[in-house]
């Protein structure tokens, strides 16, 4: 009698665990995935000298540009 006591103490307690861990589970936000071991490549804004990835910068005429007000005031652009 005593070993279905226990055995109906931990079916009742693998119940509670598993009904935890799939409601955590689905309720939780994804973890961000942790960058790439790959290195950006990096240019400079010909304006400030500031530097910032190639894949932000704004491209001009004549080379990369941090922003579009860099690129008009270094190329001298009305635009």
């Amino acid at each position: 009698m005593k070993y279905l006591l226990v055995l109906a103490v931990v079916l009742i307690a693998f119940y509670i665990w598993r009904n935890n861990r799939v409601t955590q589970r689905g309720d939780a936000p994804r973890a961000p995935t942790p960058p790439s071991n790959v290195p950006a490549i990096m240019v400079a804004c010909l304006e400030c000298g500031t530097h910032l990835p190639d894949t932000e910068a704004v491209r001009g005429r004549v080379g990369a540009y941090c922003s579009v007000e860099h690129q008009r005031q270094h190329e001298g652009t009305a635009n």
